[in-house]
């Protein structure tokens, strides 16, 4: 019912690692169109070469492969069977995106068993395991099916259109089909056969385009049924035939002849090699037969002295016996105590979660009138009132965004995601979006890129960049009338990995050294008059250490009171080697829009909300309509062009992302970005995958509303920008 993805490999051995790779992205392709029989023989060579290699990793990837493929010919017992190979494996071994796939599998094992709620349970789990990408989209597919079956419908609906508008590299079509599949049989199930028809007919133009054997079946039978309710007996008898054909086919029975020839060798080849391995450990045993004799006599030696030692031995059994009881004791105490503390520490994060997410909305006002009125020449004694207000919903929402921060670090078990990137672009949009603060308090951010980094980068760049932003956004806090200095250096390059230097120093106030124990704790900034004079939160450094720790990195701090500091740290990486990302010149610089005489179109339900966005573009001669709600947007945009489309997300009745998605199937051209209060709970890739350009989180900085809207309708962002 479900499908597989690409897993991610970390190999010395670059040869190797390409053929694993191609072996897997072979597989993928044949069983996306129902080739098992080639799937399983691409498969069985990955294994052998990751075995060859010793890589354990690939190798748990090749059981996960095949479980899922002997799950997909309703071979239940071999495919436990792969799936128990691959938990042995990992158990020994430190492999988060392997442990989600587990939980996937074992999710879709108890789909089969129809125990729905343990298997979205498992789902949630593995969520919080990984991010990548694939994986994530597979596990909302699944979680469709699963709300299909509870019955959760509003669920499964936006599920499954979310999917239908997706951008994974690879399996895009296949994942669309089934969500086409599933709401097929979601307009079934909730009596609406005229919808069901249509999206089925949608699903079938794809799956026969992409040649889905599987799919094709499944949807010309779910086809004449229905048009049979409607009492379209000439289409029921046109898919009827259909499916006589494909069920009829010598193809499909030598089709499944060879499937099951395939995944029957492929089974024994597995237990041959495990027999393989025990005979082996049985000749090591027959080997030490010929010691026998001498260990007889040793151990009769042995006995002798134990013998003389039984009486003392005993006693202070006795008394190990009434401790062990005392520490069964002691252990039951701390793991009630453990319990309590994992469950206050989870009440804790929703409780924050919910708490930030509230505050956005009222913040949103504040911050938005408060800008407004400043615009607005007001008298010097009010000026002063309202900029005071400005520095504190500043003040407010550095600290809400500082918490959801940590928040998602400490719930959601965050790892790094390799993507392709620039470094030095990279620092350079960091640098760029810290410009505003180095002018207000009169400092310069200086750059000095080693040029023998390559050009080309795998890492994660959104981490990074979030831990710039933070150290150079602290060193431009304490540095008034001074310098920052952006430092990178190539630390060390073998093959394809690197190990990049990082360096952020300023000639600002400076820590003391006592200070400097303390300084990455939460809420610590060195001292009570430290924090009164420069404001903040005292988070940004404890996030810097916490992202750092996701890289295995740690981060050192020199300073000198008076003096200024200077962090730095280091990341490994991989090169690329290869032109994918080009090397130019950036120039950091402030991009001014033209904005007059566009019109966009505004999606709130809060209606002081409405009236500060519009407020906000008019001030910019942008004109505007208002959508009140999700089903009103749909309307108004197949009614009239917009230039832009500014969404929030969280509405009631039609969300936003579901208002995303049902104008993607018309328009396809029209940036939208996601204007919301974003909480611990909300996925970025549930935006994009709905068809998003872009997110601007409330409440927001003016300067960075505007820019957000001028970059999205003269530059366009493809959209899976994600």
């Amino acid at each position: 019912m479900f499908s597989t993805w690409q897993p991610i490999f970390a190999q010395d051995n670059v040869t190797s690692r390409a053929k694993i790779e191609k072996f897997f992205i072979d597989s993928r392709a044949y069983k996306n169109q129902d080739k098992i029989d080639l799937a399983l023989d691409s498969l069985e060579k990955s294994l052998a070469l990751a075995q060859e290699i010793e890589d354990e990793k690939s190798v748990i990837d090749c059981y996960h492969e095949f479980s899922l493929l002997y799950l997909k010919l309703n071979k239940i017992d071999q495919s436990i069977l792969f799936w128990d190979r691959a938990e042995v494996i990992l158990k020994d071994l430190e492999y988060p995106y392997g442990n989600a796939v587990h939980k996937y599998i074992d999710a879709l094992h108890l789909y089969k068993q129809e125990k729905y709620y343990l298997a979205n349970f498992e789902l949630d789990k593995a969520t919080q395991m990984t991010n990548v990408r694939n994986l994530t989209l597979h596990i909302l597919l699944a979680k469709g099916f699963i709300y299909l079956e509870l019955p959760k419908y509003d669920d499964a609906i936006k599920h499954f259109n979310s999917l239908i508008v997706n951008n994974d590299s690879d399996e895009k079509d296949y994942i669309a089909t089934r969500a086409y599949i599933g709401l097929t049989l979601l307009k079934i199930k909730t009596q609406q056969p005229e919808k069901a028809i249509q999206y089925g007919k949608q699903g079938l133009e794809l799956a026969e385009k992409n040649k889905f054997f599987y799919e094709i079946q499944e949807l010309n039978e779910i086809l004449a049924a229905t048009s049979e309710t409607l009492g379209n007996f000439e289409a029921s008898l046109i898919y009827s035939k259909k499916l006589i054909q494909i069920k009829d086919s010598v193809y499909n029975v030598s089709k499944i002849n060879s499937e099951t020839k395939t995944a029957n060798s492929t089974e024994f080849t597995l237990l041959n090699n495990i027999i393989n391995n025990q005979d082996k450990e049985i000749e090591k045993l027959k080997e030490s037969g010929s010691r026998t004799q001498i260990v007889i006599i040793l151990t009769s030696a042995f006995l002798t002295i134990i013998s003389l030692l039984a009486v003392s031995l005993y006693r202070n059994n006795q008394i190990k016996l009434k401790t062990n009881d005392l520490l069964q004791t002691k252990n039951t105490e701390l793991e009630a105590s453990r319990d309590a503390a994992v469950k206050a520490m989870e009440t804790k994060t929703n409780f924050l979660s919910t708490v930030s997410h509230e505050l956005r909305t009222p913040l949103y006002a504040v911050t938005g009138l408060t800008h407004l009125l400043l615009e607005e020449n007001p008298s010097e004694s009010q000026k002063e009132h309202l900029k005071a207000l400005k520095f504190s919903g500043d003040y407010l929402l550095s600290f809400i965004n500082d918490i959801l921060q940590l928040n998602k670090i400490d719930a959601d078990k965050l790892e790094p995601v390799n993507t392709e990137f620039n470094l030095k672009k990279v620092l350079t949009e960091v640098i760029s979006s810290l410009q505003q603060s180095a002018r207000e308090n009169n400092t310069k951010i200086v750059l000095e890129h080693d040029e023998k980094i390559p050009n080309s980068l795998l890492s994660d760049s959104m981490k990074i960049s979030q831990i710039l932003i933070n150290l150079v956004g602290n060193g431009l806090k304490f540095t008034k009338g001074g310098e920052v200095t952006v430092i990178t250096k190539l630390a060390k390059k073998e093959e394809e990995n690197v190990t990049i230097y990082f360096e952020i120093k300023d000639n600002g106030i400076g820590i003391s050294k006592d200070q400097i124990i303390n300084i990455f704790d939460s809420f610590e900034q060195g001292s009570i008059q430290i924090n009164r004079e420069y404001g903040g939160t005292g988070l940004g450094l404890t996030i810097v250490k916490s992202l750092l720790g996701l890289f295995n990195s740690k981060i050192n701090l020199k300073s000198e009171l008076g003096k200024g500091s200077s962090f730095f740290f280091e990341i490994d990486m991989l090169s690329n080697d290869n032109d994918a990302v080009q090397d130019i010149g950036f120039e950091i610089a402030d991009q001014e829009f033209d904005f007059k005489g566009l019109n966009l179109l505004i999606v709130e339900d809060n209606k002081i909300n409405q009236v500060i966005t519009k407020k906000m573009l008019l001030k910019k001669e942008m004109t505007c309509d208002i959508a009140s709600n999700g089903t009103d947007a749909v309307e108004m945009v197949s009614q009239n062009k917009y230039d832009a489309i500014l969404m929030d997300i969280h509405m009631p009745g039609i969300s936003g992302d579901e208002a995303t998605i049902l104008i993607r199937k018309f328009n396809k051209k029209v940036p939208i970005i996601a204007l919301t209060a974003i909480s611990l709970d909300d996925s970025l890739e549930v935006f994009y995958a709905a068809g998003c350009n872009d997110v601007v989180t409330k409440p927001f900085k003016p300067e960075v509303f505007y820019q957000k809207i001028g970059e999205n309708i003269f530059f366009p962002k493809p959209l899976s920008s994600s």
